[in-house]
């Protein structure tokens, strides 16, 4: 079933997609929104956000119900990351007709790599107040395999029972996005047939947002929830949270013609490289994303001038005319040709599904020819020049699309994605 030796590198389709978002509980009411540009944004309910916090607002998930897809007993044990984890997984299996895996369907060619920047954060503070109040007796002998960024890989692969390569990635906002081209490389050179891959974070929480509003990395406009998220704005002034779980199926075309199964798009490029700069800053002039984005094209074998959309990282910080200027470089004039969009101006930033989440969107566009808008322009910034879908969604066709994601810690990745035809 692998490669042998001197054998090409196989294809790499999608034959299904899932996705828990701040738009909607699956892929079509998620794309709904984004087409429509309809915020996620309000003010958090998940806990009381006192006027300590500099910022409370966030993109929650809203209406979700963890026992449509897992009993009472396994809601309580599993943390909200790994709830959302099971749900996208879910959806994506159904999606592909995995559920159950047709007869003849070996299990240990079938693997799930599926990041998460934090994991189990809102479980890792609430098991910590009960040690500091309770004492150390009273901590769940469920925390670890609640809190650990891994469980949601292993989960998935136990209630499938899937035996292929198995794990997690942990790239702060890279997380889902390493996941997905690290999937597509496995099936690539014959590690696997099948991988379910993507990402989930749940960090609206009270750690999470000291944390980030200590950085003065997230956005204080409390009074406008709807329209705080305004990446490539004159006056973005941080990001806004958000939550939720993306999940695709990866398979080999060959595999997936031979079952019959619907595709979805290709994977056809996958580029990662690391700053070795900051701990939370890129380089001013984006070096370390311009390596992923070349490094995705070639890749794919694909030029400059066959870029049709970008969906950008573009968090609603000062990063965003880093990432244009890093754009530019790499596409030259073509840049100003195509629409560099942001879909975190409404979902907002999912952290380690971000990655995930806007692979699903760059499917999307490519099987529909419509690119989401980037919402809540209010006024020009010099440095960040390009079509960003500002006045609405646009519509044309698109072939080809990239989609970055960058972490702290510099890590850069470019997935580069091909409209099936």
């Amino acid at each position: 079933m692998g490669n042998g030796p001197g054998d090409s590198p196989r294809r790499v389709v999608v034959t299904g997609m899932g996705l828990v978002s701040p738009l909607g509980l699956d892929v079509a009411s998620s794309w709904e929104g984004l087409i429509a540009g309809k915020s996620g944004g309000g003010t958090v309910t998940a806990w009381e956000a006192t006027e300590d916090f500099p910022c409370r607002i966030g993109c929650e998930v809203k209406d979700f119900d963890p026992l449509q897809y897992m009993d009472k007993r396994d809601a309580k044990r599993f943390d909200r990351v790994a709830q959302f984890a099971l749900a996208a997984s879910a959806q994506a299996v159904a999606d592909a007709g995995l559920d159950p895996l047709p007869d003849g369907m070996d299990p240990e060619r079938v693997g799930v790599i599926f990041g998460s920047g934090i994991g189990g954060i809102a479980t890792f503070e609430e098991q910590h107040a009960t040690m500091l109040e309770r004492g150390p007796g009273r901590v769940s002998p469920f925390f670890v395999p609640m809190f650990i960024p891994d469980i949601s890989a292993g989960l998935i692969s136990m209630r499938y029972g899937l035996r292929g390569p198995n794990y997690a990635t942990v790239s702060a906002c890279a997380s889902s996005a390493h996941a997905i081209g690290n999937a597509m490389r496995h099936i690539r050179y014959g590690d696997a047939d099948v991988i379910l891959a993507g990402g989930s974070e749940a960090t609206i929480t009270p750690m999470t947002y000291a944390g980030f509003s200590s950085m003065k990395a997230m956005s204080t406009r409390n009074d406008d929830p709807a329209g705080a998220s305004r990446p490539f704005s004159s006056d973005r002034d941080g990001f806004v949270m958000g939550e939720g779980a993306g999940a695709v199926i990866l398979e080999a075309l060959e595999h997936a013609e031979a079952r019959g199964a619907t595709i979805l798009g290709e994977v056809v490029g996958y580029g990662l490289s690391g700053d070795a700069y900051h701990i939370t800053a890129p380089p001013p002039d984006g070096y370390g994303a311009q390596a992923a984005m070349r490094m995705a094209l070639a890749n794919a074998g694909v030029s400059t001038a066959g870029v049709d959309y970008v969906n950008a990282h573009g968090t609603s910080t000062m990063a965003d005319a880093i990432e244009t200027a890093a754009i530019k470089a790499v596409l030259g004039p073509h840049a100003h040709e195509i629409v560099v969009g942001s879909t975190k101006s409404m979902t907002g930033h999912l952290l380690g599904a971000a990655g995930a989440l806007e692979a699903i969107v760059c499917l999307q566009v490519l099987r529909t020819g419509k690119i989401p808008p980037t919402i809540n322009f209010q006024g020009p910034d010099p440095d960040c020049d390009l079509e960003y879908a500002h006045g609405g969604m646009v519509e044309r066709p698109v072939r080809l699309a990239l989609s970055n994601s960058f972490g702290f810690g510099g890590h850069n990745v470019c997935l580069a994605m091909r409209r099936w035809e």
